[in-house]
Formats: structure tokens, sequence, C-alpha cells
């Protein structure tokens, strides 16, 4: 006997719809893999950009990140900046916006963006791939 598809219920897209979502979706994400890959292989020709605040970078942040807390993301501040840099975005996971935040404001000061989805949590907690860790403070 067959039962309904809680699958199935919405039919799937034509083939052309859905490659064209999934492409365009590609363009504006990428994950902790393809970054740590990246920068195993040498391949970091971008900017990787933790948007937490300073106190959770300096407590636990992925190798190569620099950081700018999304709420401080300006003109100003990405002056520093050539136009042709490419920024790839993180924050705490997929519980938090704050890379989706930074990478809208990113992308208004003209720069090229992705969000990696996940954050630190996928990156750390679940990849295990190595971070940049404050020494804890000696107990007196």
């Amino acid at each position: 006997m067959k039962t309904h598809s809680n699958v199935l219920a919405v039919t799937p897209e034509n083939c052309d719809t859905a490659h064209q979502y999934f492409a365009k979706k590609l363009s504006v994400e990428t994950d902790c893999s393809d970054v740590y890959t990246d920068i195993c292989d040498g391949n970091n020709d971008f900017i990787l950009l933790d948007v937490r605040s300073v106190e959770a970078f300096e407590k636990s942040h992925a190798i190569t990140a620099l950081n700018m807390p999304h709420a401080t993301i300006n003109e100003q501040n990405f002056d520093q900046f050539e136009k042709t840099d490419v920024f790839i975005v993180y924050c705490w996971g997929p519980g938090c916006n704050g890379a989706t935040k930074a990478a809208s404001k990113i992308s208004a000061l003209g720069f090229a963006v992705k969000e990696m989805i996940g954050g630190i949590h996928y990156w750390e907690d679940f990849e295990r791939y190595p971070v940049v860790r404050r020494e804890k403070e000696p107990l007196v």
C-alpha cells in the first residue's frame, strides 16, 4: 500500500530551474571543507573574515582568519582592502545570521563575498579543523 509522500508533496522543479537555483546558491555560499582545502593547498586568494565579537575571535578562530565584527563593517573600515579582494565570512553557526548581515554589508560596499555555512561551530566542533586558540589564563 502506497502512502502519501511528504517529500514529494511539492513537485520538484524542472532540471533547468533547479540547476539555476543551486548554481546561484553556490555563488554566494561555501563550506568549511572547501575553505580549509584551499588554505591547505595554498589557494587562499580570499580573505577569511570572522565577523563575531573580538572576545569570541580571541577565544578561538579559524586559521588565517581576520576579525571584524559585523556591526563595525563600513566603508571606512574597508578602505584598507582592494575592490578585487574576495571575502569569505563566518560567524557562530547555522543559528546565527551575523555572517549574512556581514555579507550584505560587504557586497553593498562593492566587494565580492561568500558566506561560509556552518561557521566556526562546524569548522571547530564537527570538522575539527585547526584553530587559533587563546591560552587560558593561569589560575592564581
